[in-house]
């Protein structure tokens, strides 16, 4: 009675799975036609992402042929170029305005009450002079050297002491909301395969560093250019370093600092990520040729803005997805080739 029990068992068993070869084919695949067939399973996934309600694209056909060139050099020949504030970060959480690297300096720990009512005095004016959809960019530019000049000034008289920039960031209501959902994954996946992430911001370099440093996501392969704080022997802010770096000059910022990353040179590939139609000069110091793609994404003053972004970005993501989904699509797509090495496995 065991046998035939165990046989019939057996029987419908294999039955079973001669339905499930059936009804899915590629289950039968030989293994090498499995590997070939994989990028296509996966190029499928992320145009379905690319495909959401909140993404809109203008030239579809171009930017799958540029995933497809960007997978065919895999990640041995990819890096990533983003701006922080707003792109990284969200641009609201519950309603409520996620604080930039400068507006986390507005805390009592490091500024006065006056120095943090004129620092958002000074948001509110030229705020909207940035994102003025009417106005050139050589308009907004002297604005915009006003703004910063004006922010760093107030910093600079408060006498910000060094040992305590990690405990603001600490305190700000938003920090443990303040990246993008889907963020340390992205973080992380660059970091294990080595991908270089070079961040262009014209925050405050010293604040980033310590929001992604709490984040747990500061890894080796992160490379920062920013507003830098210089403080002096005794730990207090004293001015900020070199040149100024704002939302419209990145372009001759990524030219001058293009020499540091001699890394970067024979990495073609880019995906650039930004909030700004000035962040698309970012790539400015990437060599041809190369395979760039741009993902924009528009947080604030939608309508008014959405054709400038659609015919400016490949792919630009609307102020209603919070998310880091798009841009870890793309690079899962990328990564699937195979090419390239991982920092933790060395395959």
């Amino acid at each position: 009675m065991f046998g035939l029990k165990s046989y019939k068992q057996t029987a419908d068993s294999s039955l079973l799975l001669l339905k499930l070869v059936y009804k899915i084919p590629w289950l039968c695949t030989p293994l090498r036609t499995l590997v070939d067939i994989w990028p296509q399973l996966t190029k499928s996934e992320v145009m379905s992402e690319l495909s959401r309600s909140s993404v809109l694209i203008k030239r579809r056909d171009r930017v799958e042929e540029t995933l497809e060139a960007m997978r065919q050099d895999g990640t041995a020949g990819l890096h990533v170029i983003s701006d922080f504030d707003m792109t990284l970060t969200r641009f609201a959480h519950n309603g409520k305005r996620v604080p930039t690297s400068h507006n986390i300096l507005d805390n009592r720990l490091l500024v006065d009450e006056e120095c943090g009512k004129k620092m958002r005095e000074l948001l509110n004016t030229y705020y909207p002079i940035e994102i003025d959809a009417s106005r050139t960019v050589e308009e907004k530019l002297p604005f915009m050297v006003e703004w910063w000049t004006k922010v760093h000034n107030l910093l600079v008289e408060q006498k910000i002491r060094k040992d305590l920039l990690a405990a603001a960031v600490r305190e700000s209501t938003s920090v443990t909301s303040m990246l993008r959902d889907g963020c340390k994954a992205f973080f992380d996946q660059l970091a294990h395969r080595d991908v270089p992430l070079l961040i262009f911001s014209g925050g405050v370099g010293d604040v980033l560093e310590e929001v992604i440093r709490q984040h747990g996501v500061f890894h080796p392969n992160i490379h920062v250019i920013a507003n830098y704080m210089d403080f002096d022997h005794s730990g207090i802010l004293r001015a900020f370093k070199g040149d100024l770096i704002h939302t419209f000059n990145k372009r001759v910022r990524a030219l001058s600092h293009a020499a540091r990353f001699p890394e970067l040179q024979a990495r073609r590939s880019v995906l650039l990520l930004g909030d700004s139609l000035g962040d698309l000069n970012m790539a400015a110091g990437v060599p041809e040729p190369r395979r760039l793609l741009t993902v924009g994404f528009l947080n604030d003053q939608v309508d008014a803005r959405r054709e400038s972004y659609v015919n400016s970005f490949d792919i630009v993501v609307l102020a209603q997805d919070d998310t880091m989904d798009v841009p870890n699509a793309v690079l899962r797509f990328v990564m699937s080739s195979g090419k390239g090495q991982s920092r933790l496995t060395g395959t």
